[in-house]
């Protein structure tokens, strides 16, 4: 089910356009993130299985940190793939620079991927054309919500068993926050755990039984059924349009991590990919922000990103 997105999504950031491409037949997808220009970007991964493309340079130690563009995809390796579309796109808008003051075009994207395919062998999935499709389109309308996009084929509640398990999907949410900025959220929930409100305590989704109810995840007394490795990642790509510096950010990335624990459990487990990236949007000469104490700054932003998470959760997963 896709719903109408509501006010306030990833795209209500300055600087971005946000893509989706869908394949109805491998019940899968990609989204994208473009940026007007190179922007920095830091990540956070939690997972201990997860899969991603150009993502170690990005490392705070690293001095090639910056995107033109950022993809979620579901596919498992093959939505790697999705790169090469995205690559492809981005060359023909002919907006791609050079790096260290070369003259040839690098388009510089990064991305991270789920596990959706199916549980028989069939046609190999071709991600490639979903990636081009998805950079397209991208634009600047409110991000739709549901099974759509990298959250095509997500699932979340695999703790009792892939069978017991119930669609997840795209979400997110943005807010204002201070000095005119924004912060949005793109994320896509596809856990092994159930998913809960931090706010009330209520489960909103997660393993049902043969009737159809809820049952929450009981700790040690779960006999769980372990899913394949990978099949539990949640995503996501974080963007303020303030221009917060790449320790900020990856600070910001780490939030998001935790806003995942909070509505999660259980949360990064052994067999998932969590990943998170961070980026700032803000254009050339944007006055920088000043912290009053060490690291301000990314706190406020931070403390803001775990409550986007818990409020992308309650718009995927309506309380029923």
């Amino acid at each position: 089910m896709i719903r109408a997105p509501p006010p306030g999504t990833l795209s209500s950031v300055r600087g971005l356009r946000v893509g989706t491409a869908t394949d109805e037949t491998l019940g899968s997808g990609v989204s994208v993130v473009r940026f007007e220009r190179p922007v920095p970007v830091a990540i956070s991964v939690r997972g201990p299985a997860s899969g991603t493309y150009d993502t170690h340079s990005l490392g705070l130690e690293a001095t090639f940190g910056r995107r033109e563009a950022l993809f979620l995809a579901g596919g498992s390796v093959y939505g790697l793939d999705a790169a090469r579309g995205i690559r492809t796109r981005l060359l023909a808008d002919g907006k791609v620079t050079g790096a260290f003051g070369g003259s040839f075009p690098l388009p510089r994207i990064a991305g991270a991927i789920l596990y959706d395919l199916p549980r028989r062998f069939g046609p190999i999935p071709d991600y490639l054309p979903l990636g081009f499709e998805a950079a397209s389109v991208a634009d600047r309308r409110p991000v739709p919500i549901g099974r759509i996009g990298a959250g095509r084929g997500a699932r979340v509640g695999k703790y009792a068993g892939p069978s017991r398990s119930v669609p997840g999907g795209q979400t997110g949410a943005a807010a204002a926050i201070g000095r005119g900025g924004r912060l949005g959220l793109l994320a896509v929930f596809n856990s092994v755990g159930a998913i809960r409100d931090p706010r009330t305590g209520a489960w909103l989704a997660g393993a049902v039984d043969r009737n159809g109810r809820l049952t929450p995840p009981r700790g040690d007394r779960d006999r769980l059924r372990e899913p394949p490795a990978g099949a539990g990642t949640n995503l996501g790509i974080v963007v303020t349009d303030l221009p917060l510096d790449r320790p900020g950010l990856a600070a910001l990335a780490g939030h998001v991590q935790d806003g995942f624990a909070r509505v999660v459990e259980p949360a990064h487990t052994a067999t998932e990919g969590d990943t998170v990236f961070a980026a700032s949007s803000a254009p050339p000469g944007a006055s920088e922000l000043t912290d009053r104490r060490p690291g301000e700054w990314a706190d406020r932003l931070g403390r803001i990103a775990e409550e986007l998470v818990a409020e992308s959760a309650r718009r995927l997963f309506p309380a029923r």
